[in-house]
């Protein structure tokens, strides 16, 4: 029996990658929440993990409730923390080489908001409108 191997993705199976993503998210996660004491660190909320195809360097991107502050001291913290959070995935995940871990601030949630106010904003204003106009 041939083994076949998909080229498109670095001879690494694309399943395998959504799989090893969805679980050094739960792990991280985990490990934020249960094994970190830092106090920086309550209020972020990972968004989503891209692993490399050679699964030697993880993409962990988060957002955080609160204002700039928060997300500065959450940034530090975490970058504090990530040589203990990568030791502790070694300890939790069967892989043959931990990746290399970098934390992104995910800017698509506060977008998001942004656009939801404007969205919201316009929805009130035409609301208001039709009836001034009636009144004309």
């Amino acid at each position: 029996m041939r083994k076949t191997i998909d080229l498109t993705s670095g001879g690494v199976n694309v399943g395998r990658t959504d799989k090893v993503n969805r679980q050094l998210h739960r792990e991280i996660s985990a490990i934020l929440q249960q094994q970190l004491e830092d106090p920086r660190l309550s209020f972020v909320t990972l968004t989503r993990v891209d692993i490399s195809r050679d699964l030697m360097y993880a993409k962990v991107y988060y957002s955080v409730l609160g204002d700039h502050q928060h997300v500065e001291a959450a940034k530090a913290g975490l970058e504090g923390a990530r040589g203990m959070v990568r030791r502790l995935i070694s300890q939790r995940m069967n892989m043959r080489c931990t990746p290399e871990i970098v934390f992104i601030y995910d800017k698509s949630v506060e977008q998001s908001c942004r656009i939801e106010q404007a969205l919201e904003e316009i929805r009130h204003e035409s609301g208001k409108n039709p009836t001034d106009d009636s009144k004309a």
